[in-house]
């Protein structure tokens, strides 16, 4: 299968919005890192969310200007068909990776036998937010890793490592399909993939750059499935 990599995201151009707060304060439970059994390349951390906090986000999200993204890629790209939300926001950034509990839950995870492909130091600021109706998807594709400084003071030299996708809808709220679906030998067959349910609030992570593996967001069937979007940095 050809190496089918996701649309390089275009530049940010929207104002940061106001986002709600975190109510209530986060974390609401102990955060725990969970790798998936069949991979070290695959974690999730159930409730990063409450339910509250992901229709609140999600009431708000749907007053951003969204926009339909374009049925038909450009060569190489992956075909993906979503409304999409994008913006550079370091102080929301910081807020996920510095309030919620999220850096205690990823710097303590020895138990989980995860790497992170070096020194974790926050998130990257793009945030997306992505909406994905019924019959939009996202096919085969694989993620690319990114060099990116951050604004931080004195600014730090870092580079993306592992995406990181927070669901804020799932059956529970009426979305049907819509599960991210990983194909880890470099080819679609129903024996080998590991398909991965949305579970409202849970924050779904999954390596990429040159180890990512070979993923699809599947056809949502009925309801809306709603993502946030950023990513793991390192040290470079």
């Amino acid at each position: 299968m050809p190496k089918t990599k996701a649309p390089k995201p275009a530049e940010p151009v929207h104002v940061a919005p106001n986002w709600p707060p975190f109510k209530p304060p986060l974390p609401v439970v102990d955060l725990v890192l969970e790798a998936h059994p069949q991979t070290p390349k695959i974690a999730t951390i159930p409730l990063f969310f409450p339910k509250n906090l992901c229709r609140d986000y999600v009431t708000f999200l749907k007053t951003l200007p969204l926009q339909t993204t374009p049925g038909k890629p450009k060569r190489g790209e992956a075909v993906r068909v979503n409304d999409r939300f994008q913006v550079q926001d370091e102080n929301f950034a910081s807020r996920l990776w510095e309030t919620t509990g999220l850096r205690e839950a990823l710097l303590s995870n020895e138990d989980a036998n995860i790497s992170w492909g070096g020194e974790l130091v926050g998130l990257n600021p793009n945030i997306r937010v992505y909406r994905y109706q019924k019959g939009q998807y996202f096919d085969c594709h694989y993620d690319d890793s990114n060099d990116l400084i951050l604004p931080t003071e004195p600014r730090l030299a870092a580079r993306t490592t592992w995406t990181l996708l927070l669901y804020l809808t799932s059956s529970t709220e009426g979305c049907v399909g819509g599960e991210t679906v990983f194909h880890p030998h470099d080819r679609q067959l129903p024996s080998e993939e590991i398909a991965v349910s949305l579970e409202t609030g849970t924050l779904l992570l999954h390596k990429h750059g040159h180890e990512c593996l070979l993923h699809e967001g599947r056809e949502v069937k009925a309801g809306e499935k709603w993502v946030l979007r950023t990513d793991l940095c390192v040290r470079r």
